[in-house]
């Protein structure tokens, strides 16, 4: 915005970065008149003062990553919905679960966390290859686990925990309730993980019962990890998912 009366200019200018409002306002005046010249002055003044709140206004009000509630429970509804929908089709063609769960849950899954978890003291000892062999192995396995699995849902109800204030928190285990009639409730907790960079929640664990599945498999791949290496042991793992 400019305006230049006898010689005189007035810009303002503000300029948005990712992170930061930055507000550069700049008046010159090199000759200012009695008449005139101030009212155009406190005009701009006037004007910058509504240009600069709106603005500020307007960038507070972007909206934030989803609460990992909300994630949680789109996620769910969207997965178990779809294998509602393609109960013929996946008696048909298991497989097709698999597709599914690809689509559906992995975007969701933080799987390199759940592989540096699982990985423990172990990681530290690692190289860059090595790690991304072990991330990738892990991923396709824990694919081809929620794949098996959810095999066994035949439309029973699922609760999800009502949202709850995640403030200052990084990590939360929200609950979940699979019901069957006649059948006793399967309580399932699931462990999601805000991304410091991204502000994303995805789940890096998922507990049945009381069982951790990644506390399980940090004990049981850790000790074969500890014997063969994990060069083996990322070998055996793509064989399980294949």
């Amino acid at each position: 915005m400019g305006y230049k009366p006898n010689g005189r200019c007035y810009y303002s200018y503000i300029e948005y970065t990712e992170r930061s409002v930055c507000c550069w306002v700049t008046i010159v005046a090199d000759r200012l008149t009695p008449s005139g010249s101030n009212n155009m002055l406190r005009l701009t003044n006037i004007l910058m003062i509504f240009v600069l709140s709106f603005s500020l206004s307007a960038f507070s009000s972007e909206p934030s990553a989803p609460s990992p509630y909300a994630v949680l429970e789109n996620v769910g509804n969207k997965l178990f919905n779809r294998i509602a929908a393609s109960q013929q089709e996946i008696n048909k063609f298991p497989s097709l679960m698999q597709d599914i769960v690809e689509e559906e849950l992995m975007p969701s899954i933080d799987y390199q966390y759940a592989s540096y978890r699982i990985l423990g003291k172990h990681l530290r000892k690692t190289s860059a290859a090595q790690r991304e062999q072990f991330v990738s192995s892990m991923r396709n396995y824990l694919s081809r686990t929620y794949a098996t699995a959810l095999m066994k849902y035949k439309n029973q109800q699922v609760i999800f925990e009502p949202e709850k204030s995640v403030a200052n928190k990084k990590i939360v285990g929200i609950k979940m309730q699979i019901v069957e009639l006649n059948k006793p409730t399967i309580d399932v907790i699931f462990k999601m993980r805000k991304n410091k960079k991204t502000g994303e929640w995805k789940a890096f664990d998922m507990v049945v019962e009381g069982i951790s599945l990644l506390s399980s498999k940090e004990a049981e791949l850790g000790n074969r990890i500890a014997k063969h290496g994990i060069e083996q042991v990322s070998v055996e793992l793509a064989s399980i998912a294949e």
